[in-house]
C-alpha cells in the first residue's frame, strides 16, 4: 500500500517508515501540516497516518481541510493526548481511528491494515439528472425539457430514470421489466415497448431530436452524447 506518513519526529518517523516497508508498504513522509495537505491534495495513497501535533498546521486542521476537500482516505490520527476527550475531537475532525503514542509497531499495522479494510464510502446519491438539455428531479418527481415541464406517468418516469441513471449504456428490456415493473420473467406482451412509445411521444413533443434510442434486439438507451 502507498502510504502517507505525517511525523515532524524523525525518530518516529524512521520508525514507522522502516516498519512499513518491511512490511511490503511504500510509505511517504511529510514533517509538516502544510506538506501533507499537498501531497493529500496531488497524490494518491490508500491510507494516512497523521501526528495531531504537527507544526505548521496541526493534524486536526489537516484532517478537517481534507475532508472540506472530499478526501476521503482512511486516516490514523497518532496523539500523545489520551484523555477521551482528545480522541472524541479528532474523531469528529474526520479521523477514522486514533492511537495514542508510545505504542507497539505490531499494533499500529495492525490498525492500518484494518483501515485499509474498510469499503469505501458510499457516493451521495445521484438524484438529479441533466443531460442534454433535459432535466430530471428525483426528489420533486418532476422533468422538464428546455425549461418545459413533461408530464410523465409513474412508469414512464421510472423508465427514464433508469435510462438516464446509465449513461447512455444499454438497458435491455429484461433489466426494464425487473426495474420498473418488477417481473422476474417476461409476460409476453409489449408492455416495455408501449411505455417506452408513451415516454419518446411526451419528450419529443414539438419536433425535438429522440433522446431514446433503440437497439434492435437487445433494448434502449439514452443517447447522452450530442
Amino acid at each position: 500500500m502507498r502510504i502517507l506518513v505525517a511525523e515532524d519526529d524523525g525518530e518516529t518517523a524512521e520508525f514507522i517508515r522502516s516498519g512499513l516497508e518491511q512490511l511490503g508498504h511504500n510509505p511517504v513522509v511529510a514533517s509538516t501540516g502544510v506538506d501533507a495537505l499537498h501531497l493529500l491534495s496531488t497524490a494518491q495513497f490508500d491510507v494516512a497516518v497523521i501526528d495531531r501535533m504537527l507544526p505548521g498546521m496541526d493534524g486536526l486542521s489537516v484532517v478537517r481541510r481534507a475532508r472540506a476537500a472530499e478526501i476521503e482516505l482512511p486516516v490514523l490520527l497518532l496523539t500523545a493526548l489520551g484523555r477521551i476527550e482528545d480522541r472524541v475531537t479528532g474523531l469528529e475532525a474526520g479521523a477514522d481511528d486514533y492511537l495514542v503514542k508510545p505504542f507497539a509497531f505490531s499494533e499500529f499495522a495492525a490498525r492500518v491494515n484494518a483501515l485499509a479494510r474498510r469499503p469505501p464510502l458510499q457516493q451521495p446519491e445521484v438524484t438529479r439528472f441533466d443531460v442534454r438539455g433535459i432535466q430530471m428531479d428525483l426528489l420533486k418527481r418532476q422533468v422538464t425539457r428546455e425549461g418545459a415541464s413533461v408530464h410523465l406517468q409513474p412508469r414512464e418516469f421510472r423508465l427514464l430514470e433508469e435510462l438516464m441513471r446509465e449513461g447512455g449504456k444499454v438497458v435491455t428490456r429484461t433489466m426494464l421489466l425487473e426495474r420498473v415493473w418488477n417481473y422476474h420473467f417476461d409476460p409476453q406482451t409489449n408492455i416495455v415497448e408501449t411505455h417506452i412509445s408513451r415516454l419518446r411521444s411526451k419528450l419529443n413533443e414539438g419536433g425535438r431530436t429522440d433522446p431514446i434510442e433503440t437497439v434492435r434486439g437487445v433494448g434502449y438507451r439514452f443517447v447522452d452524447d450530442a
